[in-house]
């Protein structure tokens, strides 16, 4: 017999049909402790959440319960870089020497802030290991990526740069503003906005996250030793999780230090409010000019990575995952965003002034459709 699970929150008329593939996810998919969260037009027409917060002791998920949403944490980056593009305060195309010189060493000197975001520069991975302590206090990872030659002739080639995506576009970031990129996200576009989303989680909130599960062996794991050393920052973390099946990212220390690329916490509706904003009329929106939009929808990298799985469709924009039919498909042509490690989702779609977003404690591999399954749902309600 099956259990039923405990779902919780609201749905406008019209989409009840993703408030069924939601509680399937759980019944049929195996799902721990999942939020989902849907604004149209600058309304919340989806607003559901349920399960198991923490499987140690029981705490049910609620309204409020956030997540560790790993890479989903890079399209925040992007938004506050384009914001900073609207100001006139950053150029994309131009150099990274124009706002953080001492990166142009080994090579590095022509390099677009462009090519950061769109994992074209050839820095996907450190050539030297790094401490636990060292990737949390920010300096040195600045320090070893200015003393790093690229892997590819930069611009020849595409490879996801899983961690250090964070530190590049961040330091930008910060030497523009004087401010870490959590700090610069949290004043200008988290607080204005009323997002539970943090990139550096102040402590008072530690013990309302939810617990993240490590996902099932992979029985067929993909090796490469560059990818290897991109997603442990060289061995300064286990990444899902350690050999004890405990996911790192439920360390307080890495969640209170902001780790750029990975490290950002929210809740379902932190994201969704958050895409929502930027293609609609959310609190004063739109966070995104028309312009930016147009520019963040193109294609600016496809097909196999030099240093990556067999390519499965993805298709990056500058600092966005974009629609990507069949390993992710949002809603069309004009939807971005990204997902993270284990099965979150957020992403904007401007055709329909759509923001979404999905978190989850159940980590997951290859072939989790939980995500997408609710994408579709979302979509078949917009065409009914």
């Amino acid at each position: 017999m099956v259990t039923q699970p405990q779902i919780h929150g609201d749905v406008a008329d019209r989409y009840g049909h993703v408030a069924d593939v939601f509680r399937d996810n759980f019944t049929t998919g195996g799902e721990v402790g999942a939020a989902v969260t849907v604004y149209v037009r600058g309304r919340k027409v989806v607003d559901l959440y349920g399960g198991v917060a923490d499987t140690r002791s029981g705490r049910p998920w609620d309204a409020h319960t956030p997540v560790v949403v790993f890479s989903c944490t890079k399209g925040i980056l992007a938004i506050c870089a384009y914001l900073l593009a609207q100001q006139g305060r950053l150029d994309l195309d131009a150099p990274v020497t124009r706002y953080w010189p001492e990166f142009g060493q080994h090579g590095k000197a022509h390099i677009p802030v462009r090519w950061l975001l769109t994992h074209q520069a050839g820095l996907p991975a450190l050539d030297r290991s790094m401490t636990l302590d060292e990737v949390l206090a920010w300096d040195p990872v600045i320090t070893a990526i200015e003393a790093q030659a690229p892997l590819w002739e930069p611009g020849t080639a595409h490879g996801y740069h899983p961690m250090t995506y964070g530190w590049l576009i961040g330091e930008v970031i910060h030497r523009i503003t004087g401010q870490l990129p959590g700090a610069f996200f949290a004043d200008t576009v988290a607080g204005p906005l009323g997002l539970h989303t943090w990139l550096g989680l102040p402590a008072a909130e530690s013990d309302t996250v939810a617990w993240g599960l490590a996902p099932p062996p992979d029985p067929d794991p993909f090796e490469d030793p560059v990818a290897e050393r991109g997603i442990t920052m060289g061995g300064a973390f286990a990444f899902p999780a350690d050999a004890d099946g405990l996911v790192s990212f439920n360390d307080d220390a890495i969640r209170a230090a902001g780790v750029p690329g990975a490290g950002a916490v929210s809740t379902a509706d932190g994201l969704a409010r958050l895409y929502a904003a930027c293609v609609s009329d959310v609190a004063g929106g739109p966070l995104l000019t028309a312009a930016s939009v147009d520019d963040a929808v193109v294609v600016r990298s496809r097909g196999q990575q030099r240093h990556g799985p067999p390519d499965t469709g993805q298709r990056w924009g500058t600092g966005f995952l974009l629609h990507s039919p069949p390993a992710r498909p949002m809603l069309g042509e004009r939807s971005f965003g990204h997902d993270g490690a284990g099965g979150n989702l957020a992403f904007a779609d401007a055709e329909h002034q759509v923001g979404f977003g999905y978190v989850v404690n159940q980590m997951r591999g290859m072939g989790d459709e939980r995500a997408n399954r609710l994408t579709a749902a979302v979509r078949s309600c917009l065409e009914a």
